[in-house]
This record gives structure tokens, sequence and C-alpha cells, in this order.
């Protein structure tokens, strides 16, 4: 690679006045100005991000982790962190480890070790929370965030989402409400259960465990969730299925088609996330709305007002879910 002796030897000026060309810091003439960028031209010479980091202590890198790149919410919560770090002169290194903890551990030795000027976290194992702040490298975590822990949080209030979605369904007349959750060890599906089950209660109604199943938050988990609850004799069978997330409440709408079940007459289908995607989908499906992009960009500013005073007290931001109604849950 050109390095920047060779720009100098080429404009015939030393290397620390082409240091000074491209930091801008000290005035060079127009036309000792005008040489050092026609012979980095000339040799396409990139300066070095490890070098400046090096001098000034900041790579300009935020490291990104999320458990799932194919899911179209996290696609969409990294735009808006995407968005928001780029407007403020950082990059974003995006890792997906997939649900492996020990994937997890792996991308954050890479991360740290590339010397990210902090970490936006979609998960972390209980297990690495210690590890990590011990590390004191600037982190908030997002969404998946164990109790306990010593960092600063972005996330919705997911027991209210449940509520919300439960209100809904009851005012539609259903009464055998069943609920598709995520994976029982994470927190933020059992708080969205939880708050339909509170308001079940309320209502004088129950969820029984016969209604609610568990899967991962993929469309084929909802897929084949919903046939065991569809399979069910008709007495038993729910009128209605709150899932934990939109990609479960998708695949519920394919099984509800192949059961020859009407969405929403025979079925009410309603999801967690409001992606992109569930707008598009026959019958549009009603959603609980986390507005992801915001999501995304308020959990950056976080992360870059960290950055900027790391004596900051840690913070919880928890952003209020609102339902958006659709076909796939509303009799007109």
């Amino acid at each position: 690679m050109t390095t920047i002796k060779q720009v100098a030897q080429l404009a015939g000026v030393s290397f620390t006045t082409v240091s000074h060309v491209i930091n801008a810091t000290r005035p060079v003439s127009a036309a000792t100005h005008a040489r050092v960028l026609a012979a980095i031209a000339q040799l396409h010479y990139v300066p070095s991000a490890l070098a400046r980091s090096l001098k000034s202590q900041r790579t300009g890198t935020i490291g990104l982790i999320i458990p799932n790149n194919t899911n179209p919410y996290f696609s969409e919560v990294a735009r808006g962190i995407e968005d928001q770090c780029y407007s403020a002169g950082y990059s974003v290194i995006l890792c997906n480890f997939g649900d492996d903890p020990a994937r997890q551990r792996n991308y954050l030795d890479v991360l740290l070790g590339k010397r990210c000027d902090g970490l936006i976290m979609a998960a972390l194992a209980a297990a690495d929370g210690e590890w990590l702040h011990a590390k004191k490298v600037p982190v908030v975590l997002l969404d998946r965030a164990p109790q306990g822990q010593a960092f600063d949080v972005v996330d919705v209030d997911n027991m209210a989402g449940g509520v919300l979605a439960a209100q809904h369904l009851l005012a539609q007349g259903r009464r055998r409400i069943a609920c598709i959750g995520g994976p029982q060890e994470i927190m933020l599906s059992r708080q969205r259960l939880d708050g339909v089950r509170v308001t079940l209660e309320q209502a004088g109604l129950s969820l029984p465990a016969a209604l609610c199943r568990y899967a991962d938050f993929t469309s084929m988990g909802g897929y084949q969730q919903a046939r065991t609850l569809l399979a069910l004799p008709v007495a038993q069978r729910p009128d209605a299925i709150f899932c934990c997330n939109d990609l479960m409440a998708i695949g519920v709408l394919r099984a509800a088609a192949e059961a020859g079940l009407a969405v929403p007459q025979a079925l009410a289908v309603v999801g967690f996330d409001d992606i992109d995607l569930a707008q598009f989908v026959h019958p549009a499906l009603t959603s609980v709305a986390q507005n992801t992009r915001e999501l995304g960009r308020l959990t950056a500013q976080c992360l870059l007002a960290r950055i900027a005073d790391a004596g900051l007290p840690h913070q919880r931001h928890t952003m209020t879910p609102e339902l958006h109604v659709r076909a796939s849950s509303l009799l007109l």
C-alpha cells in the first residue's frame, strides 16, 4: 500500500506537511496543498485508520452485535443505529451471532481487538456481563438485557405491549386466546405473555397451558406451533393467537390458510414489532409497534453520549409501544 512518505516524496514536501493537509491541523500554502492533493490522487493513497486511532485514541467505529440478522426487526433497528452513527461520523461493524453464546464471546473479542469506541448489544449472556464491564468499553444493551447489569439499556415496555394485544382481542369478542412465545429463557418474551395473562385474568379468563406454546422467533417456529394449536378439538381450539413477534405471526397466517380457517373471521392473529412486512402480508397483520428506526436512533444516541462522557449515570430508556390494528384481527 502507498505510504504517506511516498506521497511526500512525490509532492516534494515533508510527510508532516502531508499530515497537516490531510488532517487540517496547520495552514499550508495553496500551491503546496494542491501538490499534496495531486500526489494523493495519483498514488491512490488512503490514510491509515489504525495510525489515526493510535494518535487520537478513537477509531470512529461502533460494534453492533445482534442475535439474528435474518429477522427484519433487527435489520430495521440496525438501520436506525447506522443512520444516527453515520451522521455523528461513526461507522458500524455488524456481527450476527446466531443465538450462540460462544460465537457472541468470539465477536466481542474481535470488536474489542479492533478498538471499537463503543458496543451496542441486542442480547447479552448474563455470564458475560461482569467480564465485559471490566473492559471499561462504553456499552448499551438493546432489547434483551439481563437484570442487574451496570450498563445503559434501551428497550420497550414489553408487558404493556402484551396488554394492548389482549385488550384489543377481547374487544373484538375473542375469548379463547392462545399465545406463541419465543424461547422461555428470553425475558422479553415472558413479559409479553405476562401482559396477555394479566389482562385475561382481569377479564375473568385464563391462559391455559394448552394454549401457550413456545418457539424460536421465526416464521417456521410460529407455523409449527400454530399447526398444533389449530389441530385441537373445535371446542378447545383458539379463536385468536397472539405471537411474540411478527415473523411467528406470519407463520400462523400460513397455518390458518392450510387449515381452511378464515382470518380474522375464524381466527384473529396479532404479532409484535410491526416490521415493514406486516402491512404487506394478506391479510395485513395487526401488530404491537415498537417504532424500530426510532429505537435504533435512541440506542445510538445513548451510546454516543456514553462515549463522550464515561462518567454519566447509567440510564434505562423504555419506549411505550402502540397497537397498529389491521385486517388480521379486525372484524368489520
